[in-house]
């Protein structure tokens, strides 16, 4: 036993001297591929093709990091100080991190008729958090069909309604830029202050709302409505993650706009409709997408605490947006319920959720809660700024939603480090970061259960 660890190392060096390959589990390779991204962004963003000012190796990598991750976080403005050039690599970064550099590459090499090795297969699995191969080639194939088919058809209605204002090439380049940013959840604008002169237009709102959405819903729910078409032979999960996404959206609108309406800094100036709109964009955006319509600044700490918390929730599974997702916020919440009411199951639409996935779900709550906390504890160290204001920029690089308080600007050196480490880590799921960290190892012990005290 004692000369297993130097020959397995031999072993192993010898099988990369061999095969010129270092094998790594699936969340080591979706991280190492995400952060090469990222460093190709950096490189082409800091070109002077890319600039219309100076921008510093830090600024040009927190923006390939916020577009990578699709956050939307900025630094600088986008529409002032990259080219046409720039803004092109920047929405590409954002599309290739939405889809996922791993749906490319699955749709490659099925369109080459290569098989897929194991490990590639693996890969694959751990990207589109699916648990059966044979599944891959139609989750891979949905994923490209539906994600550019929506785009396309909400660029078309962008770029004709905003002909109105702007020349034909013009409207369509931000209908391009804006469609693409929208559904990938990502809020990076071409506009000054985010989307704010659209914020009583009906059309503009409801199509990047609902492109949002869509974005932010899951691949596989929009897959499984998309062929199934009817409500009772749609998987429990689509039924959850439908119903979630309805009444979380509802809330967040109801709340907003009750809250806000007297706030004559951003709702109570507007028109009824106005109103609406803006309630429903600041309720619908929250879950993850980053743009604005009014000045959150101005907004009530009420109003601010409500958004931070469906920033938390995010979006779903297998999708453009992040947070712990609406999935693992209603199994803890079907989890409390059986507990209070005595029930020895988790029950979700007549159907039992297994102990591994409530125990995944808190964990990942738990991790998610822990990187927050360390984040705002560094941040209030490293900035002078307003704690709530503090919360909500770590809180929005974590689920990688992208609004800020106008304090993203004036981060130091430091803290947009920080953020890029939040947006990476909110990108990738804190449990498959832990995973790329620290390979699980069963043991085979087993210890005798004792009473232990709780609550």
């Amino acid at each position: 036993m004692r000369n297993w660890l130097p020959l397995q190392t031999y072993h192993s060096t010898r099988r990369i001297a061999r095969t010129g390959m270092l094998r790594a589990s699936p969340p080591v390779v979706l991280a190492a591929g995400f952060f090469l991204l990222i460093l190709t962004g950096t490189v082409l963003l800091s070109l002077p093709v890319s600039t219309r000012v100076p921008v510093s190796l830090l600024s040009a990598f927190f923006m390939a990091t916020s577009a990578v991750t699709v956050t939307g976080l900025a630094v600088i403005e986008p529409a002032y100080a990259f080219t046409r050039f720039g803004q092109v690599v920047l929405i590409t970064l954002v599309q290739l991190g939405g889809l996922g550099f791993v749906t490319f590459a699955v749709v490659s090499a099925i369109t080459l008729g290569k098989k897929m090795s194991l490990q590639h297969q693996a890969l694959a699995l751990e990207a589109f958090n699916q648990t059966s191969v044979s599944k891959l080639r139609q989750t891979a194939f949905s994923v490209m069909k539906i994600s550019l088919g929506i785009e396309a058809v909400a660029i078309l209605i962008l770029m004709l309604w905003w002909w109105r204002d702007y020349p034909l090439a013009t409207a369509a380049y931000r209908a391009f830029f804006h469609g693409i940013a929208a559904f990938n959840n990502a809020g990076f604008s071409l506009f000054p202050g985010s989307l704010r002169q659209f914020v009583a237009d009906p059309v503009t709102i409801l199509v990047i709302t609902s492109l949002i959405i869509l974005g932010g819903i899951g691949f596989s729910v929009l897959s499984d409505v998309s062929h199934k078409k009817r409500w009772r032979t749609l998987l429990p999960y689509t039924k959850v993650i439908l119903i979630g996404t309805l009444l979380l959206n509802l809330i967040g609108f109801f709340s907003i706009w009750l809250l806000e309406s007297s706030n004559p800094a951003t709702l109570g100036e507007l028109s009824y409709p106005g109103q609406a709109l803006a309630a429903w964009m600041q309720s619908v955006t929250t879950r993850t997408a980053g743009y604005s319509t009014i000045d959150i600044t101005q907004q009530h700490d009420s109003t601010t605490l409500i958004m931070i918390l469906f920033m938390f929730i995010g979006g779903g599974s297998l999708s453009t947006a992040s947070g712990i997702k609406i999935g693992t916020f209603i199994v803890l919440l079907a989890a409390v319920y059986s507990y209070i009411f005595h029930r020895k199951e988790v029950v979700l639409l007549k159907r039992s959720i297994s102990p591994d996935i409530v125990q995944k779900s808190l964990a990942l709550v738990l991790v998610w809660i822990a990187l927050a906390f360390v984040g705002v504890l560094l941040m209030t160290t490293f900035e002078k700024a307003p704690f709530v204001s503090i919360l909500f920029e770590v809180v929005s690089a974590l689920s990688t939603t992208g609004l800020t308080r106008n304090l993203t600007p004036d981060l130091s050196a430091p803290s947009q480090l920080l953020l890029t480490l939040l947006m990476f880590a909110g990108r990738l799921g804190p449990l498959t970061l832990v995973y790329s960290l620290a390979t699980q190892k069963r043991s085979r012990i087993r210890y005798p259960e004792t009473d232990f005290q709780v609550g």
